[in-house]
């Protein structure tokens, strides 16, 4: 399984790096931000993207919005990390998306986060 990481919090990304690559045998691919999220996924083509909703400049709604909208990434499903659980759009982005749309809630339990993201690709 590759992972994509999109988190500009270094210490989750770190958490969630070294428990897929230890526990799942996960290949893991880092971005800091949306923009530079969006870039690798497009050439990367993960399996799956753990994408933080709060971030500075391109937040995780408009990253989100970003990668549906380009045919190289619209198809990779998204599991959003999110400290505020549900969030407003949570549902709508869910229910008008083709794509596995599903979230995560931080912080997460890195033992299980493998199983978490099988769970819900499944």
């Amino acid at each position: 399984m590759k992972v994509l990481i999109i988190d500009d919090d270094e210490d989750s990304r770190s958490i969630a790096r070294l428990s897929l690559e230890s526990l799942a045998n996960a290949t893991v691919i880092e971005a800091s931000g949306g923009q530079e999220g969006f870039d690798l996924a497009k050439i990367d083509k993960p399996d799956v993207i753990l994408l933080d909703l709060l971030m500075p400049n391109l937040d995780g709604r408009a990253t989100f919005h970003l990668l549906r909208s380009n045919a190289n990434t619209a198809t990779i499903p998204i599991i959003f990390l999110t400290i505020k659980g549900i969030f407003d759009e949570f549902d709508e982005l869910k229910a008008n998306s083709t794509v596995l749309v599903d979230l995560i809630v931080k912080p997460f339990d890195p033992t299980f986060l493998a199983q978490q993201i099988q769970r819900i690709l499944i």
